[in-house]
């Protein structure tokens, strides 16, 4: 938790950011924030409910995460190891498989929810990570295909790429404790954010 007022007010600036919360800043009872409209409204909600693509999400989100808990432990063998690198090499390329289904079946969420594809003001920020990720994934398969990297190198990019894949990870899933706290009835406290910092 940062206790520089300073700090922490130009940070509770970024409302679409999930940090400010998973720090346990700017906790206020439901409607009582400046400015800080509710993740979802209630026709949003509404949308997400019935949407087949929240279920779509809900099933591909876990199966990319277990993708990507072996594929790295393939990549980190490779590292340590100088051994595996076809193995981890389709890993890469299966996890990258992963984030284009999730990213475009995302979008057509987004899309069914908020009315466009992507960048909708209350996952924005997640959005703007998401093409960061998808452009190292992206720059993993042309260096692969291209032979623009050595072996080695190809993996550190890969490495590259799964960081900020957990970070936007976490992105979402804080975002999704927010949402589960706005659908809870009464105030909220500091008790009610514990956990949303993974």
């Amino acid at each position: 938790m940062f206790t520089s007022d300073g700090l922490g007010q130009m940070l509770n600036g970024f409302d679409a950011c999930p940090w400010g919360a998973a720090a346990g800043r700017g906790v206020r009872p439901r409607g009582q924030g400046r400015g800080h409209a509710p993740l979802y409204t209630a026709e949003q909600r509404r949308r997400r409910d019935t949407s087949g693509w929240t279920l779509v999400q809900g099933v591909l989100a876990p199966v990319q995460f277990a993708i990507f808990l072996i594929s790295l432990g393939l990549v980190l063998h490779y590292l340590y190891t100088g051994r595996g690198f076809t193995a981890a090499t389709a890993s890469v390329i299966l996890k990258t498989g992963a984030l284009y289904t999730i990213m475009i079946t995302g979008a057509l969420w987004e899309r069914a929810v908020f009315g466009r594809y992507l960048f909708a003001p209350a996952f924005f920020w997640e959005d703007v990570l998401s093409m960061l990720v998808l452009a190292l994934h992206t720059a993993y398969l042309a260096a692969l295909f291209s032979g623009a990297l050595a072996p080695h190198d190809l993996m550190l990019l890969a490495i590259a790429a799964y960081a900020t894949y957990v970070v936007n990870a976490t992105q979402f899933l804080a975002k999704l404790r927010m949402a589960r706290l706005e659908a809870r009835p009464g105030p909220v406290d500091a008790r009610d954010m514990a956990g949303v910092a993974l």
